[in-house]
């Protein structure tokens, strides 16, 4: 008796024969460019200008009131719609962490405006709104570590974006909720490695897309290093993937 051994997976467990679903599926294909490349410079730019007057670097008290819009257009907007993208692209960390951050800065302009209009207290001088605004810290400090541990199976470079960031944010919500300016300083500077990071990340995958090669070294996991634990492969789908599209970025 003769096996099939497209029935049969990795484990040597027979499946059911796909073979006439392969035969009659049609794949169309609709390549988009990397939606990181938005998103991490969206993200480079409203952390870095933010983290600068955090850091004593310029600005006064109504400083932030003039960040605010270009914060909410750059972090928000920009990021909120490169997570949505790449969603499309089926890359699961872009989506999650531009989804989160773009969702925050949003927030972050809002608030703002609403300091400006004397509807909410700020931070700076309010112990009940600097306590809430650290909690939040604390939420996307926790997320953003799970972003950087997964981010650690395709590249270090993305992996020190997050991990930098997941920092930062974790010393902001020390600061806030333990009414402590020096940890904010120190967390400004955090912050700035990772928007010199997210630049960095991003300038690469712009060269690499307009270059055809990769120009600017990210430490790219190898794909048999990124596949040697993947799950049996007996789905209705070519066996290296649908040609010309890969997931992710």
């Amino acid at each position: 008796m003769s096996i099939d051994t497209n029935s049969r997976s990795t484990t040597g467990v027979e499946a059911p024969d796909y073979s006439f679903w392969r035969e009659h599926t049609t794949i169309a294909l609709s390549p988009v460019a990397a939606p990181s490349i938005l998103g991490l410079f969206g993200f480079a730019a409203a952390t870095f200008m933010v983290a600068a007057n955090l850091a004593g670097w310029y600005g006064n008290a109504q400083t932030p009131l003039v960040l605010f819009p270009f914060a909410l257009a750059a972090g928000g907007v920009a990021q909120l719609l490169a997570g949505m993208w790449s969603y499309r692209a089926r890359d699961a960390v872009a989506t999650a962490m531009h989804g989160i951050w773009g969702s925050f800065w949003i927030g972050y302009g809002i608030y703002n405006l609403l300091i400006a209009l004397g509807v909410l207290p700020p931070a700076a001088t309010n112990a009940t709104a600097a306590s809430a605004f650290g909690f939040w810290f604390v939420v996307l400090a926790a997320i953003t570590v799970t972003g950087a541990i997964a981010a650690s199976r395709e590249n270090a470079a993305l992996t020190a974006v997050l991990g930098t960031l997941a920092i930062g944010a974790a010393l902001l919500a020390v600061s806030l909720l333990g009414a402590l300016p020096v940890v904010q300083t120190i967390a400004a500077y955090v912050l700035l490695v990772s928007a010199l990071l997210a630049w960095y990340v991003g300038s690469a995958l712009m060269f690499e897309a307009t270059f055809k090669r990769a120009v600017l070294p990210v430490g790219k996991r190898t794909a048999a290093a990124a596949d040697s634990g993947a799950l049996p492969n007996n789905l209705i789908q070519y066996e290296a993937g649908e040609p010309g599209v890969k997931a992710g970025q």
